[in-house]
C-alpha cells in the first residue's frame, strides 16, 4: 500500500505544481501586456501632444512672420509673389521640387541681380508663404498659376525665366506655349523633359503616405533634430541668421505636404506632355551647370546632355560651375555677373 500511497501523493503534488505554474504564467503574461499597453498609451499621448504643439506653433508663426511680398488670389487660394529691384528687365525665379521657402532660398542671388534688374520669385502653391491648393499639380496648372500670379501683381513681361531643377520643365512648357511672354531662359542646373530618355532613367516619385504624415509635424521634428537638412549649404554669412531661422520655420510647416508630393508624382506625366517641346529657336538660352564627376558607362553626363540642349542660337551659353545642385547657394555673385553679360548681349544683338 505504501508505494500506492506515494504514487497518489506524487500525482497530487504534480497537479498542484501545474496549477501553480499556470497561475504564475498568467500573471507574468498579464504584466507584460500591461507594460506594452502603457508604452503604447505613452507613445500615443506624446504623439498627440506633439501634433497639438505643431498646430499651435504653425498658427503662431503665420501671425508672427507675415509674407515678405504680396499675396495674390489665384483660383480661390493665395499665392506669394516677392519682388526686388526696379530695373527694366524682369527676371522670374522658379524653384525646384521641395524647396520649402523659395523666396528665402534665392535671397543671395536676388540681392545681387536686383542691383540691375527687377527680380521676382513666385512661390507655387504648397511652397513658402503660399497656401495649399486642391488643384492637380499638372504642368499646365502650375504654369497657369504662375502666369496669373504675375499678372495680378502687375508684373509685366516679357520675362526672363530663371528656373532651377524641376521647374526647367515648367519653363519649357511656358516658353513653348507663350513665347511672346518669354524673352529668354536662364537655367540653374535645371531639368529638361528629354533628360529621362537621354539617361534612360525612371521619373522620381515620393511615397504617397507622406501626405498623411506631413500634418503631424514630422518636418518640424527634422528641423529641430537635424537643421542642416533644411537650410542651405553655404559659407557663413551668405544667408542672414534671420533668413536661416525663417527657412527652418517654413520648412517645419511645408515640407512633404500634399502639393509637393503630388507634384513629384506628376513628373512622369509632365515629361510625357513636354518631351516633344523645345525652346523657340530665336529665344536665347543660358544654362548654369553644376560640374559633376558622374559619367555613365557610355560616356553620358549632365554636361553632355546640356550640350544637346543648348541649340544653335549664337547667343546661347553653357556655363559650368563648381558647386552643389543648388548653385545659387554658393555662386550667386559669379552667376549674377554672367547674367548681366548675357542680358547685355541679348539687348545689343
Amino acid at each position: 500500500m505504501k508505494p500506492f500511497k506515494n504514487l497518489k501523493r506524487l500525482i497530487y503534488e504534480v497537479k498542484n505544481m501545474k496549477v501553480g505554474s499556470l497561475g504564475m504564467n498568467v500573471k507574468k503574461r498579464g504584466r507584460i501586456w500591461r507594460i506594452i499597453r502603457n508604452i503604447v498609451l505613452f507613445v500615443v499621448a506624446i504623439s498627440l501632444i506633439w501634433v497639438a504643439f505643431h498646430t499651435v506653433m504653425k498658427t503662431y508663426e503665420q501671425k508672427k512672420y507675415p509674407a515678405r511680398g504680396e499675396m495674390v488670389e489665384v483660383d480661390g487660394k493665395r499665392m506669394h509673389v516677392y519682388a526686388k529691384g526696379d530695373g527694366k528687365e524682369t527676371i522670374v525665379l522658379l524653384s525646384g521640387l521641395g524647396t520649402a521657402a523659395p523666396a528665402l532660398d534665392y535671397e543671395p542671388l536676388m540681392d545681387e541681380m536686383a542691383k540691375d534688374y527687377k527680380v521676382v520669385v513666385v512661390e507655387p502653391f504648397g511652397y513658402g508663404w503660399s497656401e495649399l491648393t486642391d488643384k492637380e499639380r499638372t504642368v499646365e496648372n502650375i504654369v497657369e498659376e504662375i502666369r496669373t500670379a504675375l499678372k495680378k501683381s502687375n508684373i509685366e513681361g516679357p520675362y526672363i525665366l530663371m528656373p532651377h531643377s524641376l521647374s526647367g520643365i515648367y519653363s519649357m512648357y511656358y516658353a513653348h506655349e507663350y513665347p511672346e511672354e518669354v524673352k529668354a531662359v536662364i537655367g540653374i542646373d535645371f531639368t529638361l523633359p528629354k533628360a529621362l530618355e537621354y539617361f534612360d532613367e525612371p521619373a522620381p516619385t515620393m511615397p504617397a503616405y507622406l501626405k498623411a504624415v506631413a500634418p503631424t509635424g514630422i518636418a518640424r521634428l527634422v528641423s529641430y533634430i537635424s537643421p542642416e537638412d533644411v537650410i542651405p549649404i553655404a559659407d557663413e554669412g551668405t544667408y542672414s541668421e534671420e533668413n536661416l531661422h525663417m527657412t527652418k520655420i517654413i520648412s517645419a510647416g511645408k515640407l512633404y505636404n500634399r502639393n509637393i508630393v503630388d507634384e513629384a508624382n506628376e513628373i512622369e506625366k509632365s515629361v510625357e506632355k513636354t518631351k516633344e517641346m523645345s525652346f523657340p529657336s530665336n529665344m536665347p538660352i543660358m544654362i548654369f551647370a553644376a560640374k559633376r564627376d558622374k559619367v555613365t558607362e557610355d560616356g553620358k553626363s549632365n554636361l553632355t546632355f546640356y550640350e544637346t540642349q543648348v541649340g544653335d542660337n549664337p547667343l546661347n551659353e553653357l556655363i559650368v560651375l563648381e558647386g552643389h545642385h543648388y548653385l545659387h547657394w554658393t555662386r550667386s555673385k559669379e552667376m549674377s555677373e554672367h547674367v548681366r553679360t548675357f542680358i547685355e548681349q541679348i539687348n545689343h544683338h
